[in-house]
């Protein structure tokens, strides 16, 4: 078990997380819908820190003016949609420029974590939660989870992935890949790997044994 700090408290929490389209969302879906766990997604929180009229959404735009205005149009009966950002055009300046990305991320890892402690207040009765953070070793919130477990893969087969997942050139996934750790050192600081080399059926047979096991919390 990694030295990094970890929940103490008697609810499991299981902080999910893992590489740019390595499989993280996959297991979670099997987490929530199979399983039966709730499944905190930061994903979500972070799409909806940005949504339309959201603050979030007018301190990008702000910034970035027509660069990244999406154009939604209007809503039948009632007039004009808010303003909305374009995820796609938002990451491609992220994604080139790590500077800009430090600005993102100061202005949507607060309302993330404000959304943590939300849910986390609202599950506290439950026996088991899943956490799933694709930043969890960037942003620091090893301390909110009781274990880790990292959905891992190939990286080679992690940029094949990323391109045929978002049709995107190998240029852009590798900007994508290099804006998070490497897997290599995520590694090491995992309590539990769920190799995602092989078919969604042994991603699913290691899922089942993981969570059939309560982790080690000694260090």
């Amino acid at each position: 078990m990694a030295d990094s700090p970890r929940w103490q408290g008697s609810q499991r929490r299981i902080g999910l997380t893992g590489g740019i389209a390595t499989g993280k969302s996959s297991a979670g879906h099997w987490l929530a819908t199979v399983a039966g766990l709730p499944v905190l997604d930061a994903d979500l929180y972070a799409r909806e820190a940005l949504a339309p009229g959201s603050l979030g959404a007018k301190a990008v735009l702000e910034r970035y003016g027509a660069a990244v205005l999406d154009h939604p149009g209007a809503i039948p009966g009632a007039g004009v949609a808010p303003l909305a950002v374009k995820r796609s055009a938002l990451g491609r300046i992220v994604f080139n420029d790590p500077a800009e990305r430090l600005w993102l991320e100061q202005l949507v890892h607060p309302l993330v974590r404000a959304r943590f402690d939300q849910e986390l207040a609202a599950g506290a009765d439950a026996p088991v939660l899943v956490l799933m953070v694709p930043l969890l070793f960037e942003a620091g919130l090893t301390g909110l989870c009781s274990e880790v477990w990292l959905v891992d893969c190939d990286e080679d087969q992690q940029l094949q992935r990323l391109i045929a997942r978002d049709h995107c050139s190998e240029a852009e996934a590798r900007a994508r890949i290099a804006a998070q750790w490497p897997l290599e050192q995520k590694r090491p600081l995992a309590d539990c790997l769920l190799n995602n080399s092989g078919s969604p059926v042994e991603l699913v047979r290691q899922l089942a044994i993981a969570l059939a096991m309560h982790s080690d919390k000694t260090a």
